[in-house]
């Protein structure tokens, strides 16, 4: 059983769709013990990291997901669920993310021919054996909407990059935690392989 996060951030029918497209059994819960009881555990969201950081809090969830992490639960974040996995953002100054991960996530700024959002096709450039994207060939194209990007501390850590004006860390993998800025679920029958290849993932990863 793979258990999605509810905490009203939006993306979440989307992503459970693409999961029973592929076979799987999601369940959409805020429920501490079904998500530590689940198989593999999913962070999606869309909106704000501030608001997203409070509905966490008030749903209790904070200490759930480190338990689920803890545990070696295999756990990826979509989205601004990636973000919420770093220390801070500059979106919500002041608001501490969950801090599993390491790195600073960015504005992305203005410039000459980019729009802010970022909304749109992009293809990745793969890097470091990142598990995700096993039989994914390179420079597959993924769709992105955010704001803001995610530098990571680490890069070893980072699984794929893609450009819009920088480089943007658009997956990263550590132990058992994944995340992705761009959306799988939206990213077309690649997006779904990567999605599988989560699915499938050994438990203790």
């Amino acid at each position: 059983m793979i258990g999605i996060i509810d905490y009203d951030a939006g993306n979440i029918k989307s992503v459970e769709k693409a999961l029973l497209h592929l076979g799987e059994t999601p369940v959409v819960t805020r429920e501490p013990k079904e998500l530590l009881a689940a198989d593999k555990v999913i962070l999606p969201g869309v909106g704000s990291f501030g608001d997203a950081m409070g509905k966490l809090r008030e749903y209790g969830l904070i200490s759930v997901i480190h338990e689920i992490v803890d545990r070696g639960t295999p756990f990826l974040g979509i989205c601004l669920g990636l973000q919420l996995l770093f220390e801070s953002s500059q979106e919500s100054e002041g608001v501490e993310g969950l801090g599993i991960l390491k790195g600073r996530v960015l504005r992305l700024l203005h410039q000459d021919g980019l729009k802010i959002p970022h909304m749109g096709w992009n293809s990745l450039e793969l890097k470091n054996g990142g598990r995700l994207f096993a039989g994914v060939p390179e420079q597959t194209y993924v769709y992105f909407v955010h704001s803001y990007y995610l530098e990571a501390e680490d890069p070893a850590i980072v699984k794929a990059t893609t450009q819009y004006g920088v480089e943007i860390h658009a997956s990263v993998e550590q132990g058992n935690v994944f995340a992705c800025q761009f959306h799988p679920e939206k990213s077309g029958s690649w997006g779904l392989k990567m999605l599988e290849n989560f699915a499938k993932l050994d438990g203790g990863c």
